[in-house]
């Protein structure tokens, strides 16, 4: 019996063992979790410290519509053409424009000669100086298309100028084969393109939304030395200073526009600015489009059936607010004559109320004011009662609470507490807007409002 107590093995009852490390990581990973929940749950009151500003009503349009008056000439015989007027420059009625080598005498001259025999003028190096410091400054990377624009430009002027020293030179030496060309000079003045479109026809009313969106634009070059027939265009004519932009934009903002009659705008090309003469017209398509009219700068941008411009208007300075900020509530209308001092010196009305004993009684209530507009104080929704009898002072008259009005403002926070104060605002973009400064019930420079207007309420406490 013994023997077998002692071959009987009982199992050690083993403690728990607990790391305390990792208990006190649980516990702290816990509250961490719970704080975190408790911050995204809770309501964040920010402040914004008020500030005078300014917002510019500034507008950018990159698709802006030239439209002016242009007239494409035809060739008037077949044969090689050659282009001796400078694109850009003006000429006068009877002026040389170009020739056509009938023979095609003034190419042979021209490939036999080369290049190299031909020197140019300290006037001539000026005009291709001037033509590539201009396309330098107005390249954009976005509308890399007019790297070939220049090309073609670059290309003719060269030609231009070694044209008209090989034409020199053929008559002084009396050259025969001089016979074979004709030449042609410009039925009008004018400024001189040598490149077409297919617009140069269209009126303003015919510009769309589609022809604006520039995605298909093509423009055909008329290049020297090219062969063509009679009748072909061989360049344009622009003969009237008078030219404009059409842009298309939403019915507020023509209104707006037309209002100003006449708006600064400038030329994101080059930089200059034009004040522009403003109409307002629907297309055929019914569409909603602005013009501005110019006077000047036509020549500048011959070239161009495309611009981008910037609207420069009016600069509105004063008290700079987000928009996140203002906020719409309603009030009680009361008659001004209605509004009386207390004996505390607070301002209210003479409300009816009834004793106990049901007799009626004025009883004056403190109410706050929050602006005055024609004869009328907007009153606290909370203060009053819809149907209260109010008494006007020292008379019998009354008047029945009722009528509403809504004011838009936004949270003061000076005092500690959410305080509604009226604002005017004079101008707003997406993010901010200027109100009017110094106005009474208002606003003041350095004063502290709620940033968020949806994240407080009326007379809310706020802890920094």
């Amino acid at each position: 019996m013994e023997q077998r107590n002692r071959n009987k093995i009982s199992g050690y009852p083993r403690s728990l063992n607990l790391n305390l490390g990792m208990v006190i990581f649980a516990v702290i990973l816990v509250y961490v979790v719970i704080c975190v929940i408790a911050y995204f749950n809770a309501r964040h009151i920010v402040g914004y410290e008020v500030k005078e500003g300014s917002l510019s009503s500034n507008h950018i349009y990159n698709h802006a519509f030239v439209v002016r008056s242009e007239d494409v000439i035809e060739a008037r015989a077949s044969g090689y053409v050659n282009y001796f007027a400078a694109e850009g420059a003006r000429v006068g009625t009877g002026g040389l424009v170009y020739t056509i080598d009938g023979a095609g005498g003034l190419k042979e001259l021209m490939m036999a000669e080369g290049t190299d025999t031909i020197s140019l003028s300290a006037s001539d190096y000026s005009e291709i100086r001037s033509q590539i410091v201009q396309f330098a400054s107005s390249f954009r990377p976005r509308q890399y298309n007019t790297v070939y624009d220049f090309k073609y430009a670059l290309q003719g002027t060269a030609q231009k100028l070694t044209n008209a020293r090989i034409l020199e030179s053929m008559e002084a030496l009396n050259d025969a084969r001089i016979e074979s060309i004709g030449y042609y000079t410009a039925p009008k003045s004018g400024v001189v393109v040598y490149s077409a479109d297919g617009y140069e026809t269209l009126a303003r009313e015919d510009v769309t939304a589609q022809i604006m969106e520039e995605n298909n634009y093509e423009r055909t070059m008329f290049l020297n030395n090219a062969l063509v027939q009679e009748g072909d265009p061989v360049y344009k004519i622009i003969d009237d200073e008078n030219w404009c932009v059409v842009i298309q934009t939403d019915e507020e903002t023509a209104k707006a526009l037309e209002a100003e009659e006449y708006v600064r705008i400038r030329f994101l090309k080059n930089q200059d600015e034009s004040w522009g003469r403003v109409e307002t017209f629907l297309n055929r398509d019914g569409e909603q489009m602005v013009a501005f009219y110019f006077t000047n700068s036509m020549i500048t941008f011959c070239t161009d059936r495309y611009l981008g411009i910037e609207l420069l208007l009016q600069e509105q300075k004063g008290l700079k607010v987000p928009n996140t900020a203002i906020v719409e509530k309603n009030f009680y209308l009361v008659d001004t004559a209605y509004v009386t001092t207390g004996t505390d010196g607070s301002r209210g009305v003479m409300r009816r109320t009834y004793t106990e004993n049901g007799e009626e009684q004025a009883l004056f209530t403190s109410t706050q004011i929050y602006y005055e507009q024609d004869g009328s104080y907007y009153i606290d929704m909370s203060q009053l009662s819809p149907g209260d009898l109010l008494y006007k002072p020292g008379t019998q008259e009354t008047m029945t609470v009722g009528a509403q009005a809504t004011l838009t403002g936004v949270y003061n926070i000076n005092k500690g507490f959410a305080d509604f104060r009226q604002i005017s605002v004079l101008y707003a973009n997406d993010e901010y807007s200027i109100v009017e400064s110094g106005t009474m019930y208002g606003l003041s420079v350095y004063d502290h409002i709620v940033l968020d207007a949806s994240t407080v309420s009326e007379d809310e406490l706020i802890y920094d």
